[in-house]
């Protein structure tokens, strides 16, 4: 299956998904429970949108916990720069009707320095980590960014761990948070 088709089957199966909020909330609890997760001063993640496995919770959680967050802001060329999340006030709406931090922006090559990253995806292969995105390749190039040893992980609902086909420009991550767990992908994690 190529990945235009496996992007409908998904997006379509999202429709279906019985109780995303107590998704949310396991994904939520299962990271949050993880000490490398409680042990990263800088996180880099993303504000949730639709269909996604919510992110708002725990990133309020990190936040209260004294992780410094960045969110990504969507460039013109598609790519991610990266400002500081101060609080659900600290967020506007920006290209798209994505909710961005109104913080400087840091340049795309603040998500180097992360100590984790979280990023979105519609599914993720088991074997080899490349994940499944919107198309536009903003993550793949931000994942390009993080060094070796910093642990990335796609969230997704539960069925979303399957097959992808990969390209020479995919990025792989090294896990995945889904409602019953944490699936690390063999050879990458880096935790």
């Amino acid at each position: 299956m190529d990945k235009a088709e496996l992007r409908r089957r998904i997006v379509a199966s999202r429709a279906d998904v019985a109780d995303p909020r107590g998704s949310a909330t396991a994904i939520r609890e299962t990271l949050l429970d993880q000490p490398w997760v409680q042990m990263a001063g800088l996180v880099a993640a993303y504000w949730s949108t639709g269909d996604e496995p919510a992110t708002h919770g725990l990133i309020f959680a990190l936040w209260k916990h004294g992780a410094t967050v960045i969110l990504p802001i969507l460039r013109p060329d598609d790519d991610l720069d990266w400002a500081v999340y101060d609080g659900p006030d600290s967020l506007a709406p920006g290209p798209r009707k994505l909710m961005e931090p109104v913080d400087t922006p840091r340049g795309v090559d603040a998500i180097r320095t992360a100590a984790l990253v979280i990023v979105p995806a519609l599914a993720v292969d088991p074997v080899t980590g490349i994940r499944l995105g919107r198309g536009g390749g903003s993550y793949d190039r931000a994942l390009a960014r993080v060094g070796p040893n910093v642990p990335t992980v796609a969230l997704l609902h539960e069925g979303e761990l399957v097959d992808v086909p990969a390209e020479p420009h995919d990025r792989p991550v090294s896990m995945v948070a889904l409602p019953s767990g944490i699936v690390r992908i063999p050879g990458k994690d880096s935790r």
